[in-house]
């Protein structure tokens, strides 16, 4: 069985009868394979497909047009362009190289490779057609890769029982590496069963297998994360005097993190200095965010400045750094700061990323200053640029908390407007605009509000009720708060990810 997409991108399920028609089996000498040189983003065909960031846009045609004009899509290259477009996430476009390699030019995968397409079909179609997918691979693919694979596609999915039950049938096989303990280790941190992170470790001790940095990286964050300070401090010690073990600053981040939370700013400072020491300058663009959250969460605002213009030295900032900065400085109550930070990012960027605004807007909202709000909004559309619909729901929610609730049902409306399917507003923010338009006697707007949500247009509150009910049956979205600063303990969901990225 194999996913493959038809012409207008939709996915369909084949079973292709023939080992060939799955995996290829033309092989490519290993002169012409090892002589395609790295990925290079200035190379036409990955200028060409960089720009389509939309999923559902197909890249097949362009890889086609490619071809058709005779210029060459050897293996190599593909599969670098696979991996370059899984680490941006996108997905569904590396499954469709993967899938346009075997379909079109025959190429003939490695076990490393499949474990790469099933991590892909987990990821775009879901883990029922990952598992029909792994079911369906001719054995001589049934490798440590392709189970160790399938074992963090359910970690990926925090399928606990279905997890535990693949590794005692790789314990059953035999095999006993670490990174397949990593990986049940970082679901059991994911969520928050840390009594069976001990009872792994011990199993480890007992099998003989070497904690790797992964490891103790998963260990570090169970123990910031519980505030254990002294086994934070006795791992952090045990990495340092292992000749095989390469500390390194992701390390750093993470204790920094646990002391921060801990209370104990100067003992995060001398690790944060540690982290500075030994970060390489080609990883300075990733660590920038880290860096700046630490600082910030610890209050130090000459040290996140310091960073802030240390990290722009090393290249453009991104999106992502600007809306950290505007943050950090928000939580130092430094409103009139992450002003000038925002202007310099409009200033300085042709993509925009409305949530970049967001934290500025909602730091408006939560100390009552609305006018500015509105301005920052209006400035934005007059320029061409369209609001999220989280955009007008904090907005909304400013509304609600100075009782202008005409603006906010107003708001509300325009957060639907400006929304896909699926999406859902903070729910107290819906439930006061619809009592208070309910309170008005208002039923043309109740019913309009209502028809947005998908309900019958009735006023009863009753039927406000149900209908609410039924539309936050899955998981809320809620708004995002000007506090927010994202917590350095996912850092371990990222380093535990390296047997699927290592494929």
């Amino acid at each position: 069985m194999s996913v493959v997409f038809s012409s207008n991108g939709l996915k369909s399920l084949q079973l292709r009868p023939t080992f060939s028609r799955v995996f290829g089996v033309f092989f490519y000498t290993t002169k012409t394979q090892t002589s395609i040189p790295p990925i290079d983003k200035k190379d036409t065909l990955y200028k060409r497909i960089s720009p389509l960031g939309n999923p559902r846009v197909s890249i097949v045609p362009i890889l086609d047009q490619w071809v058709q004009e005779g210029k060459p899509a050897k293996p190599k290259y593909l599969k670098d362009m696979i991996h370059e477009l899984r680490k941006y996430r996108r997905y569904s476009h590396a499954l469709e190289i993967s899938h346009w390699m075997t379909d079109r030019r025959y190429v003939d995968l490695s076990p490393g490779d499949v474990a790469i397409r099933l991590d892909l079909i987990s990821k775009v179609h879901g883990i029922e057609q990952a598992e029909e997918y792994f079911t369906n691979v001719p054995k001589q693919f049934k490798v440590f890769k392709l189970y160790n694979c399938l074992l963090n596609c359910y970690v990926h999915k925090k399928i606990i029982e279905k997890a535990e039950a693949l590794m005692q049938k790789m314990r059953d096989m035999g095999y006993l590496e670490s990174s397949a303990y990593n990986a049940l280790l970082n679901l059991y941190f994911q969520v928050g069963q840390y009594e069976k992170i001990d009872n792994l470790m011990e199993e480890m001790k007992e099998m003989g297998v070497t904690p790797d940095k992964f490891t103790f990286r998963t260990l570090l964050s169970t123990y910031a994360a519980t505030s254990d300070i002294d086994g934070m401090e006795k791992t952090i010690q045990l990495m340092e005097v292992d000749p095989n073990i390469i500390i390194d600053w992701n390390s750093y981040s993470i204790a920094a993190n646990g002391y921060i939370k801990s209370g104990l700013i100067d003992k995060a400072f001398k690790k944060l200095q540690k982290l500075e020491e030994i970060i390489p300058n080609k990883e300075m663009r990733s660590a920038r965010d880290i860096l700046l959250s630490l600082y910030g969460a610890a209050g130090r605002k000459e040290d996140l400045y310091r960073i802030w213009n240390l990290c722009k030295s090393f290249g453009k900032a991104y999106n992502s750094s600007y809306s950290c900065m505007i943050v950090c400085l928000l939580k130092m109550d430094d409103i009139a700061g992450a002003e000038k930070i925002l202007e310099e990012w409009e200033a300085g960027h042709s993509s925009f990323d409305f949530r970049v605004r967001n934290r500025l807007i909602s730091a408006y909202c939560n100390n009552g200053l609305l006018e500015k709000a509105e301005l920052l909004i209006n400035k934005a559309i007059e320029k061409g640029e369209k609001p999220y619909p989280n955009t007008w729901d904090i907005l909304a929610s400013g509304y609600i908390k100075a009782n202008k609730m005409p603006k906010a049902v107003e708001a509300m409306k325009a957060a639907f407007l400006a929304s896909k399917p699926g999406w859902k507003p903070y729910r107290d923010n819906l439930a006061a605009c619809l009592v208070y338009l309910k309170q008005q006697g208002d039923v043309e707007k109740t019913e309009e509000l209502l028809r947005l949500l998908g309900g019958p247009g009735y006023m009863s509150t009753d039927v406000c009720e149900r209908v609410m009910d039924c539309f936050y049956t899955s998981k809320r979205v809620e708004p995002v708060e000007a506090s927010e600063v994202e917590s350095n303990d996912s850092i371990v969901e990222e380093t535990n990810q390296n047997t699927n990225e290592g494929t």
